[in-house]
């Protein structure tokens, strides 16, 4: 890992905020400023097709602090925080949305319980929100199933603003939409000190949100997806072995079990139907050929994770202020 080279790292995901660019990087630059903050804003334009890079491009031609990277296409949030996070350099990294409902107030206060309270991670909770009944009741459900899963008390898991130290960036890999679940990922690396803040939401100034109910679906599915990844990615066999063990052996045990009456009735000249005859011997078999299938998907999941690692690969059209570009 490289030693830090400033005090912050702001990491800004955006699509389509060429309007709220200037202000937030501006309101971003005071703050700092105040106080006296050694910094940098990367800027990962996330496939805009509005004018957003030439507005990045205008912002690092008189800031030298913001810097900016442009996806070829959209891939995401995810992805453009993982990609940002690779690139930080700054001891605390601080993420937040670009559409001006974060402050970069809340910027000194979330450094201070990094560096001085020693967290790995603070997540922002937007206490009072200014969104409508269709975000915020899905939400609610949202962050009480993750509670629930993980184990990790916080309010607002899907909350932009949050403060990582620069060691849980570069341990963690962000892909498909599991930006929700950082806080989980980072705490299933290792990183268990993971605190909440009270943060101010303010209403959208500009634009379209860029997100609509079908997230909530992808988060519950992500959601599955993390659980068991995270649990059992490197001992897949514990898994699906449990499971067809349970499988093969009430499989087993109920085909025994008729083998044994038939015999029984045989010896002592009773009548019955035949083992074949009986839907209890086909659901028997049927639950020995899943216990088999799974015992092999096991067997499959482990070299699987012994050979091979999940990699992103994202195109990148251009960048400024980063690797010296």
């Amino acid at each position: 890992m490289n030693k830090p080279q400033f005090d912050i790292s702001v990491v800004i995901p955006l699509l389509n905020e060429a309007e709220s660019l200037p202000e937030l990087t501006a309101w971003i630059a005071r703050v700092m400023q105040a106080n006296n903050f050694t910094y940098e804003v990367l800027l990962i334009d996330d496939g805009s097709t509005d004018n957003s890079w030439k507005i990045i491009q205008e912002l690092s031609a008189q800031n030298a602090a913001i810097k900016g990277l442009r996806f070829n296409r959209n891939y995401g949030k995810s992805a453009a925080l993982n990609v940002g996070f690779k690139e930080t350099q700054g001891e605390v990294v601080i993420t937040m949305d670009a559409d001006l409902q974060d402050s970069p107030d809340e910027i000194p206060e979330l450094y201070r319980l990094i560096k001085e309270e020693q967290y790995d991670l603070v997540s922002g909770w937007k206490k009072k929100r200014f969104d409508p009944l269709s975000k915020t009741i899905p939400t609610k459900l949202f962050n009480g199933a993750t509670r629930k899963l993980s184990g990790i008390q916080l309010h607002d898991f899907n909350c932009g603003l949050k403060a990582y130290d620069q060691r849980v960036v570069k341990s963690i890999d962000v892909y498909g939409e599991m930006h929700r679940y950082i806080p989980v990922i980072a705490k299933w690396n290792g990183f268990g000190k993971i605190g909440e803040k009270v943060v101010q939401h303010q209403e959208r100034k500009y634009g379209t949100t860029k997100f609509g109910l079908e997230r909530f679906i992808y988060g519950f599915l992500d959601l599955m997806s993390i659980t068991f990844v995270s649990r059992f990615k490197k001992r897949p066999m514990h898994f699906f072995g449990t499971m067809g063990t349970v499988s093969f052996m009430i499989g087993f045990l109920i085909t025994v079990g008729l083998i044994t009456e038939k015999v029984i009735r045989a010896f002592n000249n009773q009548r019955g139907r035949d083992v074949v005859d009986q839907p209890l011997f086909f659901l028997a078999l049927v639950a020995v050929i899943i216990g088999v299938q799974l015992f092999l998907a096991g067997f499959l999941a482990e070299m699987i994770s012994l050979s091979g690692s999940r990699k992103n690969e994202y195109l990148i059209r251009d960048r400024i202020g980063i690797n010296g570009i």
